[in-house]
């Protein structure tokens, strides 16, 4: 822009003026004289029409219009005598705005006796303005950058802490088909050594009862990681059943606790039986071990019913209830509040939810020293 000033001021000059006067005057009195041959006076007119001077400043002087600055040319009342490259109209707050973001240029020319000035005020290219927001685009893709590096690494390392507790599952399952296949063995012994032994007979049974639970948590470790089948059911049977065999623990606990249920659907939702008994059966555990006085007003309840295109099962207690800043941690692998706990259970059952059935679950409520709602939703 000062290039472009100098080379305004440099054309505005009065002896460019009166140098072409001159030669159109010496041109009209050439023509006068005869001897004076036309290619000559011809020779001058070209030289006056050309120009280079001015020729060379306009070539070559002239800003570069690619990056079009807009300015405002105003003399010294501050009139605006000239503009360019700037849309719409020029008035006095363009140029104050101008003359906030540069400082003007003064250009003096000769008017008679006279000296003028002029201002000249200019604001940003668009070139300029783009510039200006590149270090924030480029800070704003270096951010997406570490965002994506850090969910990336958060899911790595989810999916390791996951392949572990999988791995334990199913190692833990191996070893326990060696002696429960042993155990069947010894208890059908005992069938048929005691066979008119009414009440060894009955100790025999409850054993093997006993036995084939194990089995059968040892089939859901199986589970854990593969494929499950599911099935459409009716998820009233499952309820009643978790909830019969949790209640027979109660005495062994040594606790008085009601357990009540309210199931208001009979619709079939695809489930795979164990595996779901088994989330259910953690949740319900879960809520037991929360309950820390031994009479009271003490309850679980499990409550079933449809809800839109789901099926909602809230299973609530009248426990110790979950600190706030813990609700969001509770189904983490690995976190426990009990001193020899794993903290694999509210994991197992989350994943049982989500990963195998496409359900959530989540904290629905929960208030420390009353008690703690925890949801599930299952599509039907």
């Amino acid at each position: 822009m000062e290039l472009w000033a100098k080379a305004l001021e440099f054309t505005n000059d009065p002896v460019h003026d009166d140098i072409t006067s001159n030669l159109l005057q010496s041109i009209e009195i050439l023509k006068s004289i005869e001897e004076v041959p036309d290619s000559v006076i011809q020779m001058i007119e070209d030289v006056e029409t050309i120009n280079p001077t001015l020729q060379f400043v306009s070539d070559n002087l002239l800003i570069d219009t690619r990056y079009e600055i807009p300015t405002i040319v105003t003399d010294e009342e501050g009139n605006i005598s000239a503009s360019r490259f700037i849309d719409g109209n020029v008035s006095a707050d363009l140029v104050d705005e101008f003359a906030e973001v540069n400082e003007p240029i003064t250009i003096t020319r000769s008017e008679g006796n006279r000296e003028l000035r002029n201002y000249i005020y200019f604001g940003e290219s668009q070139t300029v303005k783009y510039l200006r927001y590149f270090p924030f685009i480029q800070f704003g893709i270096l951010a997406v950058l570490i965002g994506i590096g850090y969910l990336t690494y958060r899911s790595i390392n989810r999916s390791e802490k996951s392949n572990l507790w999988v791995g334990m599952t199913k190692e833990a399952a191996h070893q326990l088909g060696t002696p429960l296949s042993s155990l069947y063995g010894w208890i059908q012994l005992l069938k048929e050594a005691n066979k008119n032994d009414d009440e060894t007979l009955s100790i025999v049974y409850e054993i093997e009862n006993d036995v084939g639970r194990i089995k059968g948590i040892t089939e859901r470790f199986n589970k854990i990681g593969s494929e499950p089948e599911l099935k459409s059911i009716r998820i009233d049977p499952i309820i009643d059943q978790v909830i019969d065999y949790m209640v027979r623990r109660l005495p062994q606990l040594g606790k008085k606790v009601d357990v009540r249920k309210n199931i208001s659907t009979t619709a079939k939702i695809r489930l795979n039986p164990e595996l779901f008994q088994w989330a259910i059966e953690n949740l319900i555990k879960n809520a037991m071990d929360a309950i820390k006085i031994k009479e009271g007003d003490s309850f679980i309840s499990v409550s079933v019913f449809e809800n839109s295109d789901s099926l909602v099962i809230d299973v609530e207690d009248s426990g110790t209830g979950i600190d706030r800043k813990y609700v969001n941690e509770i189904f983490k692998p690995g976190y426990s509040t009990k001193k020899r706990g794993w903290g694999l259970g509210l994991s197992l059952t989350r994943r049982i939810i989500e990963d195998y059935h496409n359900g959530k679950i989540f904290v629905l409520q929960s208030e420390k020293n009353k008690g703690t709602t925890i949801r599930i939703t299952l599509p039907l």
